[in-house]
């Protein structure tokens, strides 16, 4: 796996979100290798939080530039000058805590029991989360950015790479809350993708605390009592990561 570091003042391209890209790993061949490297990028960027791609990088890139045309999180930057690297990232700073704030804003925030619970239900939605957890490494795509994002909290780090943008997708609004109900099962937002929210834990859930997972996916999915949902809740003590779809045709990562 191979590193690259960006400084501010580097050129933001292709290879970049923004000025808060930190990193750009190629060759990533597993969550081990890229947990390794978040941890330390973690370290030399606190206060700030990180956040990462996962599947996907160009298609992520994509959706996420069009989720922030969102008329809640929508705000003209103005006129900034592109060759004083000063300048960039205290656009993009300011960016980030704008998005934050309209995700922090008790007016905006969408209710967990509202959340559409018959928009991906399924047994193919379900197998497939049995599927990307228990093999996660093959879902992660070779490229990926990893994301400074300045915000006070690990559930506002969505700020920083911002995604659900097709009409059948869970929209930003709908994914902060996910991110917060899955925080109260000790889970922290660790990437997303194009289909994927990713989140890790200090350690493994026990047992039961596993079914209280599952029985709040059994509501975020929609989908009826399956074997499947048996499998994911026997399959989460094992895993300190959790992986769920957020688009409509998440199950087709399984090709």
């Amino acid at each position: 796996m191979r590193v690259m570091r960006y400084e501010p003042s580097d050129d933001v391209g292709r290879a970049r979100l923004n000025t808060n890209t930190v990193a750009r790993l190629d060759d990533v061949g597993t969550f081990t290798e890229l947990l390794g490297v978040l941890a330390r990028i973690r370290a030399e960027h606190r206060p700030a939080r990180i956040l990462c791609t996962l599947d996907d990088v160009s298609q992520c890139a994509y959706t996420s530039g069009h989720a922030t045309e969102d008329d809640r999180l929508w705000f003209d930057d103005g006129d900034i000058d592109h060759d004083d690297p000063i300048a960039r990232r205290r656009a993009d700073d300011g960016r980030a805590a704008r998005i934050a704030a309209a995700l922090d804003d008790p007016g905006q925030q969408f209710p967990w029991q509202k959340l559409p619970g018959d928009r991906l239900g399924g047994e193919a939605d379900v197998a497939a989360l049995v599927e990307v957890n228990r093999n996660p490494d093959g879902f992660l795509d070779d490229v990926v950015l990893i994301q400074r994002v300045p915000v006070a909290r690990d559930d506002l780090a969505i700020a920083g790479i911002p995604n659900g943008y097709f009409t059948s997708d869970w929209d930003v609004f709908q994914n902060h809350t996910i991110i917060r109900r899955m925080a109260a099962h000790g889970y922290r937002l660790l990437g997303i993708g194009a289909s994927l929210l990713g989140f890790d834990r200090p350690a493994p859930p026990a047992a039961d605390k596993a079914e209280a997972v599952v029985a709040d996916l059994q509501h975020l999915y929609g989908a009826p009592s399956t074997e499947s949902w048996a499998e994911l809740a026997a399959l989460l003590p094992q895993r300190q990561l959790l992986f769920l779809g957020y688009t409509e045709n998440f199950p087709d990562l399984l090709g």
